[in-house]
């Protein structure tokens, strides 16, 4: 008897290439960012705008994501997010320019804001409580396995063909994905969607464009000094004045007051911190091991994977250690250690062993998956069923936006550590200041983590009774 998928099955799985789809194009980009660089002509740093970009365009599209699927079908979203993201991935192919590819970046994460939130919302929607867990696992995978394929296969592509083939392999993917979703995948729609916060999502979506735009801009990167003080000074203006709009809306974009939670706000402000600190590693790590060592992509790939491979390995101990230690102390103790271990990236140099650094790196990617793990447990410990959606939207932007400011924040240190030590050219002694004012930025966390009670999340470090 031949074997077949059922419906309830098939839907993860198609969900899940979608998913494969996006968290391999972003670290295969990290590892082509020095090839990518010489072929547009631009300093390297420059290129901190197109990760920017990308991650900014998430934070601005996914509070839309979910009123979307609602309003005129999931199905109908997910595969118009499948088509934005591979015409985005078209477009890179094309880029002959540090502006183009950066908005082909910012088109593709308008995209990857829909793809995968909708996704995720079909399966909760259509799949038997009894096959959610196994479900759910489905998504997984490709959330582990693409951060590991995506630095090697990056390092290969930019080394033995070119850059652009890269997000051309997402095409055939991208085709494959809109046939079967639109034959498999249930169009979900909800006749009580509440009216969408139009002027909330101007206030958020412009604010936070222009404020990275400027900032990420700056020193004489694709706009004048001028006009990215003037950029992030207005965008930074729209979105001080989003509480203020918020208060007076009875369905906000993003509903602020959740912040009032003691376990919720740690999660955000402290998580914002150390992910500012720890979101700089895409941007740092490769172009050390390409600029400062002369490592070629593929070699730079295969080593930044472990990573990856380290947090894939602590995703099955995670919930022991938080049963032994409680979340206050691992979220302390963790983010000292993680900043510690992510300056000593920086004592490395081209003599060293890559054993080493192999080992060094594995250790790295074991302790941030845990920091990371436990963020994002603790935030939901004391937030309802009713606000669960808008507490996972408002947790979702502040995790890209971090991720964001981090690669710019990395980006000027590095930039004004080489101008510092008088050198024309990225040398392998800029990359250790940057990688300890980094460790530095994602320990200052700790002031935050002190603030939880002792016995914060208790309820979720118990161990469960059963699987149900």
């Amino acid at each position: 008897m031949p074997f077949r998928l059922s419906r309830s099955m098939l839907t993860p799985l198609i969900i899940a290439t979608a998913l494969f789809m996006e968290n391999m194009d972003a670290t295969v980009i990290a590892t082509s960012l020095p090839a990518i660089a010489v072929d547009l002509g631009v300093d390297p740093i420059a290129l901190k705008l197109a990760l920017t970009s990308y991650l900014v365009s998430l934070a601005v599209f996914i509070p839309l994501s979910g009123w979307m699927a609602d309003r005129f079908g999931a199905r109908r979203i997910f595969r118009a997010a499948i088509v934005v993201f591979s015409a985005g991935s078209l477009l890179c192919a094309a880029s002959g320019s540090l502006a183009g590819f950066v908005l082909a970046r910012f088109i593709q994460g308008i995209g990857g804001a829909m793809m995968v939130p909708v996704g995720k919302l079909v399966i909760l929607r259509t799949t038997e409580k009894s096959q959610l867990v196994r479900a759910m696992s489905y998504l997984t995978i490709p959330a582990l396995l693409g951060p590991v394929v995506g630095p090697p296969l990056g390092g290969f592509i930019s080394t033995y063909f070119h850059w652009r083939w890269i997000f051309l392999i997402n095409l055939p993917i991208g085709l494959l994905g809109l046939l079967l979703a639109g034959r498999y995948i249930a169009n979900l729609r909800d006749d009580k969607v509440p009216p969408l916060d139009g002027r909330g999502f101007v206030l958020v979506g412009l604010g936070l464009s222009l404020a990275m735009l400027g900032l990420a801009s700056e020193g004489k990167h694709l706009l004048s000094a001028g006009v990215s003080t003037t950029l992030t000074l207005l965008g930074l203006l729209l979105l001080a004045l989003y509480p203020w709009h918020a208060r007076r809306r009875p369905h906000p974009l993003l509903d602020l007051s959740l912040l009032r939670l003691p376990t919720f706000h740690v999660s955000i402000v402290g998580g914002f911190l150390f992910r500012a600190g720890m979101g700089s590693t895409p941007f740092l790590l490769p172009l050390m091991l390409q600029l400062g060592f002369g490592l070629t992509p593929f070699q730079s790939g295969l080593l930044t994977c472990s990573t990856a491979l380290g947090a894939m390995f602590m995703k099955t101990i995670v919930s022991r250690i938080l049963q032994r230690f409680g979340f206050r102390r691992v979220l302390l103790v963790n983010s000292v250690l993680c900043g510690l271990s992510f300056a000593g990236y920086g004592l490395f140099d081209a003599h060293s062993p890559h054993w080493l650094m192999l080992a060094t790196f594995l250790l790295g990617g074991c302790l941030r998956s845990l920091q990371f793990t436990s963020l994002n447990a603790i935030g939901f410990a004391d937030i309802g069923p009713a606000g669960m959606s808008h507490a996972s939207t408002l947790s979702s932007v502040a995790m890209q936006l971090a991720s964001g400011v981090g690669v710019t924040l990395a980006a000027f240190a590095l930039q004004g550590v080489a101008q510092w030590q008088g050198h024309a050219t990225l040398q392998a002694s800029d990359f250790s200041w940057a990688f300890l004012l980094m460790g530095l930025l994602a320990m200052l966390s700790t002031l935050q983590f002190r603030r939880l009670h002792p016995h914060a999340g208790a309820a979720l470090a118990r161990p469960a009774t059963n699987e149900g």
